[in-house]
């Protein structure tokens, strides 16, 4: 199973294991891990899932669809590297991948 690394605004690093086909957003709610709310249950409807993908991974995912950059014009301080957990569907490629919450969520 890939591992994310899930960072806390705080820098407490959580890694685990996310089976292929959840959605990162899914890893960290069956995870417990703080700062991914996900309000809206991985609908694109809220930006509870906001995350900054570490830049070495972010060419490495799908691009963002309209409803994605819709949702993160929402967030809490968006920037270039700006995404919504459940809108990345995890995969082998993705074994590594580090995503930070900002500091209102966290």
């Amino acid at each position: 199973m890939p591992k994310i690394t899930y960072i806390e605004h705080n820098g407490k690093e959580h890694q685990v294991e996310v089976p292929n086909g959840f959605s990162v957003m899914e890893g960290a709610v069956q995870n417990n891990i703080p700062g991914i709310d996900a309000d809206c249950g991985g609908a694109c409807a809220c930006a509870t899932c906001h995350v900054y993908v570490d830049e070495k991974w972010f060419d490495k995912l799908p691009k963002k669809d309209i409803s994605e950059e819709d949702m993160l014009d929402t967030a809490f301080e968006p920037n270039k590297s700006s995404r919504l957990t459940c809108q990345i569907t995890v995969t082998d490629e993705l074994n590594g991948l580090v995503v930070k919450m900002p500091s209102k969520q966290g």
